[in-house]
């Protein structure tokens, strides 16, 4: 009988020559691999976040990728060729992130095309107006590919069906009066005159009673805009025990238009009601396109030293910030756009080259400091004030030349305390009342006007 090449057993010598023997081709093919894949990019993470205006597709990446785009239509269709990426399980997964209530995908299905190259085809439910563009790293992200649906028409403004039924919604004729000087009934049955100059000092326990027996008897409708920062791919800040200030804003915000919506005479709309990223400009053009009296952004603060807290109001500024601080939490907020992720395109700005536009701004300005005022009063009332003044600085939100805006930090969500407390759900609630009360306490003093837009 033959002896078998290889004898049934090993010395031990022999058994430790074999094993490196292995590990060394092993760590080969390994290394050879990885030298083939030098450069090539490595699909991270995808998402999909569908909105009631927009439905956003991210695919992330460790280098930037290189694609093209094909519509097709009878059935609609979305082709994406994504170049020098192999087909991964995190792309495999895109079609399980599906949901049967996306408003524009009814699928969409990723395979290898071509050596090199692999496609993503969306079969949609309607026809939508694609964008789909990259993002360079930007905080935690690394390279962005994102393709983001609309409805025809709805790109530009990202403008939706958010609005709220006013209350008692007076007719267009009495909208387009001159409201000068309205009555606001008192709680004995009389009346005053509502003063566009600050009234004496009153008690501070009966002026709250006032505003709260208080109606808004304008006799026009008064639009609120009020904007809940963040969403989607920006979280905003993230506090010590993981809480997103994306999701904080948002619940306060809703509660804020409720409180509001119990006053007659006022519509009040949110730029956002769910989890979905709206770009800077196309909050205020939501703003704007709905004639809005006042634009109230809504925001948790956050700081390099967990010490730091209290709530702030902010206004526009026409020169520089009023502090350091100002500054930089304005470049922080603004950055919103580049880790949201928007598509950079060339806009002609049409509001500076009119002289009327200063003008407008400067009263906006001042019409903006004053209802800050009044809201920072109210929030004194249930938090500390981090400024006791409102601060200005160059917010990008709050540039609309002809709507009163402000920004407010209802607290500092990198303060471990003030995060349990913007967490709780009594405190919203309160952090709503305040903001509400500061509201309807300017509007009270401060009556709207029949304006003037800029085109």
């Amino acid at each position: 009988m033959p002896e078998p090449i290889y004898p049934t057993e090993l010395t031990p010598a022999e058994s430790r020559r074999r094993f490196l023997k292995a590990g060394a081709a092993a760590l080969f093919l390994t290394l050879t691999r990885i030298g083939q894949a030098e450069g090539q990019p490595v699909i991270a993470a995808v998402r999909v976040w569908p909105a009631t205006d927009y439905t956003r597709v991210t695919l992330e990446s460790t280098e930037a990728l290189t694609f093209k785009t094909l519509s097709i239509k009878n059935p609609e269709r979305l082709v994406v060729d994504i170049e020098g990426v192999d087909l991964s399980k995190a792309l495999e997964s895109l079609a399980d992130k599906v949901g049967p209530d996306d408003p524009f995908i009814q699928r969409l299905r990723a395979g290898r095309f071509k050596p090199g190259v692999v496609r993503l085809v969306l079969d949609l439910k309607t026809e939508v107006r694609p964008q789909v563009f990259t993002i360079q790293p930007v905080g935690e992200y690394q390279h962005r590919l994102v393709i983001d649906l609309y409805s025809p028409g709805s790109a530009e403004t990202l403008l939706g069906g958010m609005e709220s039924k006013p209350k008692d919604e007076p007719t267009k004729a009495a909208r387009d009066d001159k409201a000068d000087k309205p009555t606001l009934p008192e709680k004995d049955g009389h009346t005053e005159t509502a003063q566009t100059e600050k009234p004496g000092k009153r008690g501070k326990e009966k002026e709250d009673d006032e505003v709260d027996r208080r109606k808004l008897a304008v006799d026009r409708l008064i639009t609120i805009v009020i904007d809940p920062g963040h969403g989607g791919e920006d979280p905003g800040a993230i506090g010590a025990s993981g809480t997103r200030e994306k999701d904080i804003v948002l619940s306060i915000a809703k509660k804020l238009k409720e409180t509001l919506e119990k006053q007659q005479n006022v519509r009040v709309v949110l730029t956002r009601d769910e989890d979905v990223f709206i770009p800077l400009a196309g909050r205020v053009a939501k703003a704007r396109k709905l004639n809005a009296d006042l634009f109230v952004s809504v925001h948790a603060d956050a700081f390099l030293r967990p010490e730091a807290r209290g709530s702030s109001v902010f206004a526009l500024s026409e020169k520089g910030a009023t502090s350091t601080a100002a500054k930089w939490l304005a470049k922080k907020e603004n950055d919103a756009d580049l880790i949201g992720g928007v598509k950079l395109v060339n806009v002609k700005d049409p509001y500076l080259a009119h002289t009327l536009f200063d003008l407008t701004q400067t009263a906006t300005i001042s019409d903006s400091l004053r209802v800050g005022k009044s809201v920072l009063a109210e929030l004194s009332g249930i938090n500390k004030l981090h400024k006791e003044a409102v601060e200005q600085a160059g917010f990008a939100v709050l540039k609309a030349p002809d709507i009163p805006s402000i920004l407010v930090e209802t607290a500092f969500i990198s303060n471990p305390e003030e995060e349990r407390r913007l967490k709780d759900e009594d405190y919203q609630y309160k952090m709503a009342k305040a903001i509400s009360n500061g509201i309807r306490r300017y509007f009270a003093k401060n009556p709207p006007l029949a304006r003037t837009r800029i085109a």
